[in-house]
């Protein structure tokens, strides 16, 4: 088992950080590593992720992981890796992509939907999948699944708030991706980063506390 997988296994969140201009990037890190989140995406399709992510990697890499998010393609991922990215997520399944990462040393977490694809996706070395669009396909799907794939580290991406985060564990994922429901950029454009900071320890708490109950 890597040590990120260790990290998505242990804290159960991703932050999806999609979107932020650069001169917010800093604080909003700060932020949600003083709410309490221990691994941090930045998609790459937001302007100048690589540069955020080289960056991060300096002045946070000793509090939380720094992963690359939206790497759709072999071209993506170089760059991510290049920039120091810890893991890789994607969106969508590129076999490709898993080996580079295989062969970097860098966790790959790619986009699933299907059995098939999840099967698929560890066959070609994926130590963990993102299961998308969770927020169209349900918990109920999640449930299902994980009656023949019960061994399979999950991240579920997409529905998930406050209020079920806790279902979605109980349903069978490993961790959660939050975006906006964490990551809310007005707050971060307002420079409101304390009530980011308090969002990220709620839920933490709400991950938290769920553990405890079991």
């Amino acid at each position: 088992m890597s040590k990120m997988l260790e990290l998505l296994i242990k804290h159960k969140i991703v932050a999806i950080i999609r979107g932020i201009q650069d001169e917010h990037a800093d604080a909003a890190a700060r932020a949600l590593i003083d709410g309490g989140i221990a691994l941090m995406e930045i998609t790459m399709n937001t302007d100048g992720a690589a540069d955020m992510i080289y960056r991060w990697r300096k002045r946070f890499g000793a509090e939380a992981a720094i992963g690359a998010g939206t790497v759709t393609d072999m071209a993506t991922a170089r760059v991510a890796a290049e920039a120091g990215a810890q893991f890789l997520i994607s969106p969508n399944l590129d076999e490709d992509v898993i080996a580079f990462g295989k062969e970097k040393g860098i966790s790959v977490w790619p986009g699933v939907m299907t059995p098939t694809e999840i099967v698929n996706a560890v066959k070609a070395g994926a130590e963990a999948v993102k299961l998308f669009p969770m927020g169209t396909l349900g918990i109920g799907y999640l449930r299902e699944i994980r009656g023949p794939l019960n061994d399979i580290p999950i991240l579920a991406t997409g529905g998930a708030d406050l209020h079920n985060i806790g279902d979605y564990l109980r349903s069978g994922a490993t961790a959660v991706g939050l975006g906006s429901k964490l990551v809310h950029m007005e707050w971060i454009r307002d420079g409101r980063f304390d009530l980011l900071r308090e969002q990220a320890r709620r839920f933490v708490e709400a991950v938290n506390t769920d553990q405890t109950n079991q």
